[in-house]
């Protein structure tokens, strides 16, 4: 989502890293880049006044610009006001007596069918018993689509089709939860096209009849400056108390997420990364400002390694590379684990100083290699996969036969394997270069 805004900063603070001492000049000329970075990237342009003030007001201090670094004190100072302005980590309010409610409000397309749904499986990991109410009975097969998440994810959905009021079935499936002793239950309310008068009188007598803990604003990330004016709107009629940001992983410009939480004052609290139920993420503004600035997110690519991968399976990939007994069976299922984890041109920019090198990756181009190299393996024998040795000219026919490749392909992989096992011998033995040379296979 931030990638173009992130590319211009990086050129802007580019430039003036080669500038050596700053001079006050010098920052006005780095912050008038970083204002038209902004713009461009659809932020709001009084949040966009607003943040260059306080950045300069920083920037230009004696402290500053007689630094040995200065352009890295404005990186370090802007970093801190991105933070600022994308605001105060927030979770969902579950205190008190269950069942916890939250309401999810949005205009018609924003996602918020499916998002009740991927939150419904996030809160069931962390113990809950959530339970959903279909209460949008405007919009073509809501309805239907909520009960085949549900069915997906073995999640119950109180639904009653598109006839009775929707404050009627809330109050219904409010007190169904409470038969079945639900912890959290997650209403999906009905948006429109536009926000009508009509739209929010129903909000508010569903909000007044459920007493939600939380409502959510489920906002697509690609309406740009219109998404400030609806959370303005629903904030005022319905009182928000998270933001939802969905189709992060599209090509929006990313100036709704920072324009929404400056304007209304309400935290951002998760985003919605992709179009599976596992594609929420918690949002952090310290780890979506250094994403930005091209800082990388090691914290967010470990916990999706933790949610992801088998620590068993990890414990035992770890003894076989410390044995030097790591072969092209632990390749393959290694390659599977990392693909669970998105892809790999994303958990590339979370490593820190890789972020720029990713993308140059095509991603479409990087996944069907990695399917090749799949095909390729899946194509050999269990003795050749754990020892590529016996790959003579015949064996190495048949495999680019079966796998739909060439010989000259499966002579690549090999060579790279043997590359990565001589990397992981250096590595154990703790010969210099080892990271380096890995990091550049």
């Amino acid at each position: 989502m931030f990638d173009n805004l992130s590319d211009k900063l990086q050129e802007v603070f580019d430039r003036l890293g080669r500038s050596g001492r700053l001079t006050e000049a010098d920052v006005d000329t780095a912050l008038r880049q970083v204002r038209i970075a902004l713009l461009e990237a659809d932020v709001n342009y009084k949040v966009v006044k607003d943040f260059v003030a306080r950045v300069r007001e920083r920037a230009v201090g004696a402290d500053v610009l007689r630094s040995l670094t200065p352009a890295q004190q404005v990186i370090k100072i802007v970093h801190e006001e991105l933070i600022a302005t994308l605001g105060e980590p927030a979770r969902l309010d579950l205190s008190g007596q269950p069942p916890h409610i939250i309401m999810l409000v949005g205009l018609q397309g924003s996602g918020k069918t499916t998002m009740a749904a991927k939150l419904a499986n996030r809160l069931r990991t962390q113990g809950q018993r959530p339970f959903l109410i279909a209460a949008d009975t405007y919009r073509p097969a809501a309805v239907t689509q909520l009960e085949v998440l549900g069915k997906q994810i073995d999640i119950p959905v109180h639904s009653e089709g598109i006839q009775p009021p929707p404050p009627d079935i809330v109050r219904r499936g409010l007190r169904k939860a409470r038969e079945e002793a639900r912890t959290v239950v997650i209403i999906d309310t009905a948006g429109r096209l536009t926000i009508d008068d009509q739209m929010m009188e129903e909000l508010v007598q569903i909000k007044s009849l459920a007493q939600p803990a939380e409502v959510l604003l489920v906002a697509d990330s690609m309406t740009g400056q219109e998404a400030v004016r609806v959370a303005g709107d629903f904030h005022n009629r319905v009182g928000v108390t998270g933001l939802v940001l969905t189709k992060t992983d599209g090509d929006a410009r990313g100036g709704a997420a920072i324009s929404m939480r400056a304007v209304t004052g309400v935290p951002i609290k998760f985003l919605g990364t992709s179009e599976k139920v596992d594609g929420i993420e918690v949002f952090h503004p310290d780890r979506m400002a250094s994403r930005i600035l091209g800082m990388g997110d090691m914290l967010t690519m470990i916990e999706k390694a933790e949610a992801t991968m088998d620590q068993e399976e990890a414990k035992r990939m770890e003894k076989k590379l410390r044995d030097a007994s790591f072969d092209l069976d632990d390749f393959l299922k290694q390659m599977r684990q990392i693909k669970k984890m998105g892809p790999l041109t994303g958990l590339l920019e979370m490593i820190p100083g890789v972020g720029r090198l990713a993308k140059d990756l095509d991603p479409q181009a990087t996944d069907k290699q990695m399917k090749r190299i799949e095909a390729i393996i899946c194509s050999m024998t269990p003795s050749e996969r754990h020892n590529p040795g016996l790959l003579n000219g015949s064996r190495k026919r048949r495999v680019a036969a079966g796998s739909g490749t060439t010989v000259q392909e499966i002579n690549t992989l090999l060579n790279q394997f043997r590359q990565m096992q001589r990397m992981m011998k250096q590595l154990q033995s703790g010969r210099r270069g080892g990271i380096a040379g890995l990091f550049g296979l």
